[in-house]
């Protein structure tokens, strides 16, 4: 599952487009590129990214994300940092950046308290990104031909480091995350609200919609179903955890068929085809209504 980078705009604002050495070079990450942000509520500058072409066969899905606008870059405990660095999981020191706060009118509920789950796989949870700490992993994912065939973010780490500002300093209407499966980062998602995102433009949304975007990072974890299965957890902790959000939906080319059987297997409905700026993308939804049905 992919990005989708979006054309200049005119007014010169553009959205940033994002472009191994393992967990420990997690720590030592390059400094970020600095982005400019765009202040809460103005309109996302060029529409939606450009098509990333079809999954190579036999490979996982691979989402093309549609990122949302930027965020505001809120300061709220860190909880993710125990995971690779000295403290604990649910440790925090004050002014660890976190992407939406946790605070009141956060746009997508506070995606750093969300608690692991138990799948199939192992055990589950999404760690908001920290640019100095996940550079060097993402970047190494963004280059991986797999990936970048569809996220077009291939290339030195200036470039996801843009990409992912776009996100980290925004008003947290789209939150980057590892995913990580029995205490090791193997996946990329945004989270994102699919209602103030430009895809709104292009199917009829309500108010709290949220989208996924995601990537398999490991060789080793595609093609043998993880996709499917961290997609059903992903949707299940949006449900659980963002009370107002009736449905969680996504946009995979409609070529794309091992993404779009991914989510059929994790329960979302194929809704109809949608034609963004790049690609045909097939609409995937799922309805909290029908979550414990499909």
């Amino acid at each position: 599952m992919s990005p989708i980078r979006p054309p200049a705009d005119p007014s010169g604002n553009d959205t940033p487009a994002p472009g191994a050495e393992g967990v420990v070079a997690l720590l030592t990450g390059r400094a970020p590129v600095p982005a400019r942000a765009i202040p809460p509520g103005t309109a996302f500058p060029g529409g939606l990214p450009p098509h990333h072409g079809p999954a190579p066969t036999g490979r996982p899905a691979t989402d093309h994300p549609t990122p949302g606008l930027r965020a505001t870059g809120l300061r709220a405990p860190d909880l993710s940092a125990g995971l690779f660095g000295d403290r604990s999981l649910d440790s925090a020191l004050p002014g660890d950046a976190f992407p939406g706060g946790l605070l009141d009118g956060d746009l997508l509920d506070a995606v750093a308290t969300w608690s692991p789950v138990a799948t199939p796989a192992g055990s589950f949870r999404l760690v908001p990104v920290r640019l100095e700490r996940d550079l060097p992993l993402l970047t190494a994912w963004m280059n991986d031909p797999v990936v970048s065939a569809f996220w077009e973010l291939a290339g030195p780490p200036a470039t996801t480091a843009e990409h992912l500002r776009a996100q980290l300093e925004g008003d947290g209407r789209s939150v980057p995350c590892l995913g990580v499966l029995d205490a090791t980062p193997m996946s990329y998602f945004e989270i994102y609200r699919a209602d103030l995102d430009p895809l709104a433009r292009h199917y009829p949304s309500r108010p709290h919609d949220t989208g996924i975007h995601l990537l398999i990072g490991g060789v080793t974890d595609r093609g043998r179903g993880i996709g499917t299965t961290l997609l059903r957890a992903v949707a299940d902790l949006v449900l659980d955890h963002r009370p107002h959000c009736t449905r969680v939906i996504a946009e995979p080319d409609i070529r794309n068929t091992p993404s779009v059987s991914a989510f059929l297997g994790a329960g979302f409905r194929y809704a109809t085809e949608v034609d963004l700026p790049g690609k045909r993308a097939a609409l995937m939804i799922r309805d909290r209504a029908l979550r414990h049905v499909l």
